[in-house]
């Protein structure tokens, strides 16, 4: 794991201290943070990198994963694709599993910490256990056009909570409870988004059987409806009438998200057999991941929701001409025609990479513009700060820290 002052070079003396400063301000403090999985996914890649840097800063900083079976999962995915404005097929008999299993997670896990941090939905019954601490719920996903029915059962439960915490203005409700906007990061010192070696890069390349003789478009993500791998492929061939390139598809499933495999073969079976498409289900190896971004000529994320998306901002980071839908919390990260290019659909996407793959010179600058944009918004230090001064506002609601 880097260190808080392996950051200095990246982002400069002064931001480091002030992390220091602040966080004397905290010594002695409990944080508990929770989620529904230790593997995969953006929350668990953040806290695996935030909790040890937090815990060098001098808090007493706890990670725990609520268990769940088969069932309470599946319900759960019904939740997240209602809350970002699905259909939502949900009754009685699902929220009895959620509340059934939520129950069980109430009983048996810890929660006596002087702040506990749930994230996301499925953790968010354990609120029920608050005593004499304090609480906060950070919603890490897409609610600018939630499902009402879910949302007002959740939101019974958001109402208890001291403060919530949302990625972007437009995910914001009207609730009775203080609300904060911290957007999410990405850890520059991580295997994920670290220098590499061209002979790593060449390595990985070699490994999957990629060939560099034509420009790379590539997807990293999980194989999610929401994440619209089959339109990524709609959009590969409207390039591939025009100019030669091959497709990169990479990524795995979460352990809370029941219908990842049954995406990749809907993958597979729309690729049929094409030999430019390369399709990878991978485990979490993030310096491969790492080598088959920086191996690409043009990064694409054509999610039909996002919450965030740190594959963006990991492109970005390696200087990447990205090309991503104009969705969720994407545009905090693409200024359109500065730092990448927004899309709406397919035949936006296509017309967009062509344009990169088209002008190198207008691609590199993009790229270049990218890179400085994530380095002055989206880095673990700034994500680290924001977090930092949200816990003291729950001590000082007089002074409100507006962030």
């Amino acid at each position: 794991m880097a260190k808080i002052d392996d950051y200095t070079p990246i982002v400069g003396e002064s931001v480091v201290e002030d992390l220091k400063l602040i966080a004397l301000h905290l010594r002695g403090k409990q944080i508990l943070n929770v989620n529904s999985t230790a593997v995969g996914g953006g929350v668990a890649e953040i806290l695996n990198r935030m909790v040890p840097l937090l815990r060098e800063l001098g808090l007493d900083v706890r990670w725990d994963v609520i268990r769940g079976g088969e069932e309470f999962f599946d319900v759960t995915k019904k939740f997240h694709n209602a809350l970002h404005g699905g259909r939502a097929d949900i009754g009685e008999k699902d929220l009895e599993i959620f509340m059934e299993t939520s129950r069980k997670n109430v009983e048996e896990m810890d929660t006596s910490s002087d702040i506990v941090f749930i994230h996301d939905p499925q953790p968010i019954v354990l609120v029920q256990k608050r005593m004499n601490n304090k609480w906060i719920w950070r919603c890490h996903i897409d609610l600018s056009d939630p499902e009402q029915k879910v949302w007002r059962f959740l939101k019974e439960f958001v109402v208890q909570y001291d403060a919530a915490v949302f990625s972007a203005p437009a995910f914001s409700r009207k609730l009775p409870v203080r609300q904060f906007l911290i957007s999410p990061s990405i850890d520059p010192l991580s295997d994920k988004n670290r220098e590499l070696p061209q002979e790593v890069i060449d390595g990985v390349l070699n490994k999957y059987g990629i060939p560099k003789d034509k420009p790379i478009i590539t997807q990293i993500s999980r194989f999610d409806r929401l994440k619209d791998p089959l339109g990524v492929i709609t959009t590969y061939r409207l390039v591939k009438k025009n100019i030669a390139c091959r497709l990169l598809l990479a990524g795995g499933t979460a352990t809370d998200d029941p219908e990842g495999q049954k995406v990749f073969e809907e993958v597979m079976e729309s690729a049929n057999g094409d030999p430019d498409i390369h399709i990878l289900s991978m485990s979490q190896n993030d310096l491969e991941i790492n080598a088959l971004q920086r191996a690409s000529t043009v990064i694409i994320q054509k999610s039909l929701k996002e919450g965030f998306g740190l594959t963006v901002s990991e492109a970005l980071w390696k200087s990447k001409p990205v090309v991503a839908s104009n969705v969720g919390g994407i545009p905090l990260q693409i200024k359109h025609k500065h730092s990448g290019l927004l899309c709406y659909s397919a035949e936006g996407a296509a017309f967009a990479v062509k344009q990169f793959l088209s002008s190198p010179d207008y691609a590199r600058k993009i790229g270049e513009n990218g890179r400085e944009h994530v380095r002055n918004n989206f880095l673990i230090t700034r994500h680290l700060r924001d977090y930092l001064l949200l816990f003291l506002s729950l001590y000082h609601r007089e002074n409100i820290v507006y962030l």
